[in-house]
């Protein structure tokens, strides 16, 4: 049993210390809680619960602590996969609740599994997920002042259970001043993809990303048969051909853990009941 999280690019917002000390101790904190979760329940539901605990925290950019678009509306995006069944399930642009993520969850069990708008919106007041407004004086402060961000901001989790399965959850809260209707690679298989052989879960800017289908070519690499870490290469490799912005964290069903940036710094946590791994 492992888990590995992660919270998007150091860079967004902050590069001081505090900023630094403060997401280190949160994704310990989280890889940790998310570690416990998992002794009694499946690879797919702590993926669920370590993004929603990373929503919960508004050091990072999803849930709590989303972006402002370019009208001054927050839009987030979140998907999960079960590597199992390979179905994935997300939300697109979704308004005013808390944790996207448990949308997209809840989706699984639908036939029509990833929604956009105002359906995700009312799918989610349906199934009793609360109005919640999810934006902090921080975002404001920066929508006002027109402080551009990049686009580097993201969150996710990939674990494998005590059963040998794998998933893969990703939530973000957009870049900041995009226009309306953008839609990101967080909800899509080139930023969040999961099957029996590997789990990748991508950050950075969302069409860099798409362009190199990062997470789906890391995944079908392993399933062909590259190691994890060879995979992560090769694909990296192509990203560069693109100047592409992009981190990844991955999992294979050997257990093996990987992680890669194409900038510096991408925040992340594992934890394997013994030993963390913490971003420096």
């Amino acid at each position: 049993m492992k888990i590995i999280i992660h919270g998007g690019f150091f860079s967004e917002s902050s590069q001081s210390n505090e900023v630094k000390l403060a997401k280190q101790n949160s994704l310990k904190d989280i890889a940790k809680k998310s570690y416990e979760f998992l002794q009694d329940n499946s690879a797919f539901d702590t993926v669920a619960y370590a993004v929603s605990l990373l929503e919960d925290d508004e050091l990072y950019n999803a849930g709590i602590g989303s972006q402002i678009q370019s009208d001054g509306v927050i839009r987030m995006s979140a998907a999960i996969m079960d590597g199992e069944t390979q179905k994935m399930s997300g939300v697109i642009n979704i308004e005013n609740v808390k944790n996207p993520v448990l949308v997209a969850k809840e989706l699984m069990k639908e036939d029509d599994r990833v929604l956009g708008g105002t359906g995700a919106k009312q799918y989610a007041n349906h199934h009793g997920f609360e109005n919640f407004s999810t934006e902090i004086p921080q975002r404001r402060k920066e929508y006002e002042e027109k402080l551009k961000t990049g686009g580097k901001g993201t969150v996710g989790a990939v674990a494998i259970d005590k059963h040998g399965k794998l998933a893969v959850a990703t939530s973000t809260g957009g870049k900041g001043f995009e226009i309306p209707g953008r839609i990101s690679d967080s909800a899509t298989v080139a930023g969040n993809f999961a099957n029996q052989f590997c789990a990748v879960s991508c950050t950075g800017v969302g069409e860099d990303i798409v362009s190199n289908a990062t997470a789906a070519k890391i995944v079908t690499r392993v399933t062909d048969g590259l190691t994890l870490q060879n995979a992560f290469d090769r694909t990296f490799e192509e990203l560069k051909e693109i100047d592409g912005f992009a981190g990844a964290i991955g999992i294979d069903s050997e257990g093996n853990i990987f992680h890669q940036d194409s900038y510096p710094t991408m925040v992340f946590a594992s934890f394997d009941g013994v030993d963390f791994e913490v971003f420096e």
